[in-house]
């Protein structure tokens, strides 16, 4: 049996409607974060008003999101739509489930040097994750903080 390929999504493809479409034999598992992680927004993409989003290395914080087991096809529909919002496979991760328990897992980060901007999320790309975040039931705390992006971004 072919070992299994737990997928973290955090950005747009967290939204059902885009897993579905970009990756169909995707199989939602669980909720899980990743710690020692911070959420940033370090570039902008045609198609969307605004920065989007992509996740560091950093103490002190966590990125909340959802695990989905993947296959092969259901990976390379993910990283083809990541890809045009130039982020890249990265296997450099670990998530932590609500039980405590550590996943190797697969996500996609952006491919360069992340910049300080004074630009502000795309707010329909935030909505799209919000969206997600409230399906796959994310942590409320988390999903407030995404609100503040539409409004106000705290940096």
């Amino acid at each position: 049996m072919a070992e299994e390929t737990l997928y973290f999504a955090y950005t747009s493809i967290l939204n059902p409607r885009k897993i579905a479409s970009e990756a169909p034999s995707a199989e939602f598992r669980l909720i899980a974060h990743l710690p020692e992680t911070k959420l940033i927004f370090p570039h902008t993409t045609d198609g969307f008003d605004g920065v989007l989003p992509s996740v560091i290395p950093e103490p002190g914080n966590t990125v909340w999101g959802a695990l989905f087991v993947v296959d092969e096809a259901a990976l390379a529909g993910i990283t083809a739509s990541e890809k045009l919002e130039s982020r890249v496979i990265s296997y450099d991760f670990k998530a932590v489930d609500r039980e405590g328990k550590r996943h190797s897992v697969v996500t996609h980060v952006f491919d360069g040097v992340p910049t300080e901007s004074d630009a502000r999320p795309s707010k329909d790309y935030m909505s799209r994750i919000i969206t997600g975040a409230r399906h796959w039931s994310l942590p409320a705390g988390w999903i407030a903080g995404l609100d503040e992006y539409l409004d106000d971004p705290p940096f």
